[in-house]
């Protein structure tokens, strides 16, 4: 009896430290960082948490969320970037906005009548989530609505297709708990995409591995999610009419958070190559995390290039979360340090 309970023991430890083992070596705990940028470099600062960058292509004004994350009581704002400026200077939109607002990942969109709008996910500090609305000028954010829904539990990023219909993602299915930890350490998938039609909401993918970015296709007819902790892109054709989505493909990539796209339809993303570094990264900022840029020149069916066009050991910046482009120029924001690094690319 006694021997059968030790080859248990022993299979059960043997077990967790497959597991440990698997968990450490997907994190990317081993990869190797070499520092690498291919042009100049200027650190922009005053913008804490620079979390998700949107980039105006057609006047080359980058939106900017930032929120405190180390200090959750502080109202969170949107800044503004003017990208033709050699050397710009950040500008608060939100500094007198009369709303409870930590803002995470948003979405720009030119509607047909030519009028632009920013969708905002709001962590609102009773611990309600919303998609914030606002319309965008050159220079002026102006609030038109919250908007709450059912399913808008734990949301990460929103991509705006209509003037009140947009996709999110809900990194998870449930508010953040200890049980909630829990099942992130088993990598039990709980992650979601939701669709929003401008009246009610639905749940359209299931069981994603923290369901992070989103970003939509030049042409509409392509979503793009980034599954943060299974290290890839996954690839849905959307159909236009239902908002209905098919899973078509994925891309392997490190890490992915945020995306974004360029003028070409090529996707910039922000990575953190080193996942447990990012995890002790968010318990203390002298606990310093990789941050890595990548550009996608998506061809479908496992064709796709991937260029690393940003890398750092996390002393220029930490943690990167987003990597957006205008022309020749990347910004690249992160999670929790206070400063954005703009970057003027070699042609």
């Amino acid at each position: 009896m006694l021997r059968r309970l030790l080859k248990i023991l022993f299979f059960l430890i043997v077990v967790i430290l497959l597991f440990v083992l698997k968990t450490v070596y997907e994190s990317g705990h081993f990869k190797t960082i070499t520092n690498h940028f291919d042009g100049e470099i200027q650190e922009i600062g005053g913008i804490a948490g620079g979390e998700d960058i949107t980039i105006d292509q057609e006047t080359g004004l980058a939106l900017i969320s930032s929120s405190d994350r180390r200090n959750f009581d502080k109202q969170g704002n949107i800044f503004l970037l003017n990208l033709n400026e050699t050397h710009p200077k950040p500008i608060n939109l939100t500094s007198d906005l009369k709303l409870d607002f930590r803002p995470h990942g948003l979405s720009l969109l030119k509607l047909a009548d030519g009028r632009k709008q920013l969708y905002v996910v709001n962590h609102a500090k009773n611990k309600t989530d919303y998609i914030e609305i606002f319309n965008f000028t050159d220079s002026t954010l102006v609030h038109l609505e919250s908007i709450k829904a059912d399913n808008i539990v734990s949301p990460n990023d929103v991509v705006a297709v209509g003037e009140r219909q947009f996709y999110l993602t809900n990194d998870h299915n449930e508010k953040l708990s200890g049980w909630r930890s829990f099942k992130d350490l088993l990598h039990i998938a709980s992650g979601n995409i939701v669709y929003f039609d401008g009246g009610k909401d639905r749940i359209l993918a299931e069981n994603l591995l923290y369901a992070n970015g989103i970003n939509i296709s030049l042409d509409k007819k392509r979503l793009f999610v980034a599954e943060a902790s299974n290290r890839k892109i996954i690839v849905f054709d959307r159909d236009e009419k239902s908002g209905n989505l098919k899973r078509t493909d994925e891309i392997a990539i490190d890490g992915p958070d945020n995306i974004e796209l360029d003028n070409e339809g090529n996707l910039w993303v922000g990575c953190h190559p080193k996942l447990l570094a990012f995890l002790s990264h968010s318990k203390s900022a002298e606990n310093k995390s990789p941050s890595q840029v990548v550009k996608i020149i998506y061809k479908s069916d496992n064709q796709s290039i991937i260029e690393e066009k940003f890398m750092d050991d996390g002393h220029k910046i930490s943690a990167s979360s987003v990597g957006a482009v205008y022309k020749n120029r990347l910004l690249v924001g992160p999670v929790f340090d206070g400063k954005i690094i703009l970057g003027d690319m070699k042609k």
